[in-house]
């Protein structure tokens, strides 16, 4: 039987560090909107703030950066290798760090953030495959471990920026700081000894050969459900996480903004708890269906129930089982299904994913500005009906997991 490659702890360990910078990088322009807005010159308002839409479209093409570049990220990291494609993305993320801090106008700063997410894209398609290849037993870790890094940055980023304010420092400081550590973790990323790739292990290196492979490809029904999950599940957290405000406040939640925290609490807390399930043999995709059954139920109490202290409660559910791990695990199964090629199928997922950050957030849009007031409570409608597809999904992944066990010989079934 396959065995982890132990030898490679340290090097997966140096890889996992990107994501805690990444959970920064994702998350620390929202917290700077209004300095940015001034910096690019956008017009005060009337209570004496800046407007911050122009900083709210740089934030978005984070995700359209995230879409182009995920097409091709894939691929390159299966013909070049997990080392190159993770060194791509570190770079790439060192641009948009800079690039942001120096930017005269948001339009500039606009192709910045499409670096940003270039190099997300390359950090998943050369990161989850190369974890994936050194804990060879424990995909489902492998992959859980990056969001614990992000959600890790992103927990401690609220400590910097105090840091940062109580000493009088510039708000760009960070921008600064973590393309400075980006440079330590790229020159051990590109010394330190990785695995070979399985898509180079198991075929020939020549670019044609890799596309006859990936054309090859079978999608099944089960496959395809994998990828769906991908989007559903992501709509679940991206929608709570920006319509759920206006929500809590129907209820009479005067700070909404607790939701929040006690979201992230979750998310941690559900990380933690899920790389545990998996390092001790619980199957991926048990937690595909688990987990959204447990948000949609909470999503439905907090619509039915409507008061402040379910909000606060359904933030941290929701932040437990929606945004702790089920995209992960989602990888890991669909990547047991194709080993020769994890980079371009982590690619296909993920790409669903980004789908998701774009389509729902704009027909939730849509909702709001069609019925006002009533909007918040017809987009949480929305997101119970998407969350509801993706249980549907995930207990048809789960039978057919079922199926393919029971006609196995081994312990080892192969999803169709």
């Amino acid at each position: 039987m396959e065995q982890n490659n132990k030898k490679y702890y340290l090097t997966a360990f140096v890889l996992y560090l990107n994501y805690f910078i990444h959970g920064i990088g994702v998350s620390i322009l929202a917290q700077y909107k209004q300095q940015f807005a001034m910096q690019w010159g956008a017009k005060k308002l009337a209570n004496g703030s800046f407007d911050v839409s122009s900083v709210v479209m740089v934030i978005a093409a984070l995700g359209l950066g995230r879409l182009i570049a995920l097409p091709i990220a894939g691929p390159l990291s299966d013909k070049l290798g997990r080392r190159i494609a993770s060194l791509i993305g570190i770079v790439s993320y060192i641009i948009f760090f800079v690039g942001i801090a120096l930017s005269p106008s948001a339009s500039v700063a606009y192709l910045f953030a499409l670096m940003g997410g270039i190099a997300n894209s390359f950090l998943d398609t050369g990161v989850i495959p190369a974890c994936m290849e050194i804990l060879v037993k424990s995909t489902g870790l492998a992959t859980i471990l990056t969001k614990l890094g992000v959600s890790l940055g992103q927990f401690v980023l609220p400590m910097m920026l105090g840091y940062v304010a109580g000493n009088q420092m510039s708000y760009k400081t960070l921008f600064f700081v973590m393309p400075a550590l980006f440079v330590i973790i790229a020159v051990f990323t590109a010394i330190m000894p990785m695995p070979k790739s399985s898509s180079v292990k198991n075929s020939s290196v020549k670019e044609e050969s890799l596309l006859k492979k990936i054309k090859s490809v079978k999608f099944t029904p089960t496959s395809i459900a994998l990828i769906l999950i991908g989007f559903t599940c992501t709509s679940t957290f991206q929608l709570w996480l920006n319509c759920i405000q206006e929500f809590a406040k129907s209820t009479g939640l005067k700070n909404p903004s607790v939701i929040q925290s006690y979201y992230s609490i979750g998310t941690i807390i559900a990380v933690l708890v899920t790389a545990a399930l998996v390092g001790k043999s619980v199957k991926p995709v048990k937690i595909l269906f688990v987990y959204p059954l447990i948000a949609l139920i909470m999503l439905v109490i907090v619509y039915v129930v409507k008061t402040p202290q379910i909000t606060i409660i359904g933030g941290f559910v929701i932040g437990y089982s929606a945004a702790g791990g089920v995209l992960q695990m989602a990888t890991a199964t669909i990547n047991d299904m194709f080993p020769t090629i994890k980079g371009t199928i982590t690619s296909i997922i993920m790409i669903a994913s980004s789908a998701a950050n774009y389509a729902v957030l704009s027909v939730a849009g849509a909702i709001t500005r069609a019925y006002g007031v009533e909007g918040p409570k017809y987009v949480l409608l929305l997101n119970i009906g998407i969350t509801f597809v993706g249980v549907l999904l995930a207990l048809y992944v789960n039978m057919s997991y079922a199926k393919a066990t029971a006609k196995a010989d081994s312990g080892a079934a192969v999803l169709e």
